[in-house]
């Protein structure tokens, strides 16, 4: 795939409507290049114009100030907003919650302010407008989709409808969870859990939300974070269900039933 790295954009003068902020996940996990590859798909058939960091782009540090380093997170964040800086960057679109969250709510107060948009607003923007357009006999038309809520696209953020209208445009039956929206359950990778070792308890958080989506009876579980994405997968696995439920991005869902 050809996509524009925003170093090669700024030599020629250009300058891109919107900077699409890929993470770590989106860029490093075998799981995630997925849902990247699809929103990238989806950006260049509605001809958006935009651009990636490419290796100029550092974690966000949202991992590190959860876990605790202060230190760390104050040098990521300063060195990425350094350089959208110098880019001139106004608007950004991402696809996980903790970048959107982090790019968002945290980095003004250290100097980077920007228009910070998650990708399930963007793509309802776009469904709204026109310019994405489903197709009638879409692979997902009927079928039981749940949806699973992200932390920090929910509780923390407040968007709950965007995601929802996203999968509505489906032609999907939604079904939800008993804990969703503002009572919703963590997927148990949030606050830096997914990169240290688990404390004991009695049941695995993400066994416990796997469970609650599989009892919709969904054929597909709709997520739009590339964390919660990880711990439903393993959910269902763990579930011996993976031939019958799919863990799948808005994006992946959107890019597969577009015309």
């Amino acid at each position: 795939m050809h996509v524009p790295i925003m170093a090669e954009m700024a030599a020629s003068g250009e300058n891109p409507d919107v900077l699409f902020w890929v993470g770590c996940a989106g860029s490093f996990d075998q799981r995630a290049q997925k849902i990247t590859k699809a929103f990238v798909s989806i950006l260049d058939k509605v001809g958006i114009k935009y651009a990636i960091l490419g290796k100029e782009e550092m974690c966000t540090g949202d991992p590190a100030r959860r876990a605790g380093n202060e230190f760390m997170f104050q040098m990521m964040a300063y060195q990425n907003i350094n350089i959208l800086n110098g880019y001139g960057i106004k608007k950004i679109v991402t696809a996980c919650p903790h970048c959107f969250n982090t790019l968002k709510n945290e980095y003004p107060e250290l100097g980077g302010n920007y228009e910070v948009i998650h990708h399930a607003t963007f793509l309802q923007q776009l469904i709204d407008e026109g310019r994405i357009k489903m197709t009638g006999s879409g692979s997902f038309k009927g079928k039981k989709i749940t949806y699973h809520d992200s932390c920090y696209l929910g509780r923390a953020n407040n968007v709950y409808e965007a995601p929802r209208k996203v999968l509505e445009a489906l032609d999907a039956s939604l079904v939800e969870m008993k804990r969703c929206k503002t009572n919703g359950l963590c997927c148990g990778a949030g606050g830096a859990q997914m990169f240290k070792e688990e404390e004991k308890g009695t049941t695995r958080i993400n066994l416990e939300r796997t469970t609650e989506a599989l009892e919709t009876g969904a054929a597909v579980i709709a997520a739009a974070c590339p964390f919660c994405n990880t711990m439903m997968t393993d959910g269902v696995k763990n579930s011996n269900k993976e031939d019958d439920v799919k863990v799948l991005d808005i994006a992946e869902l959107v890019a597969a039933s577009m015309q």
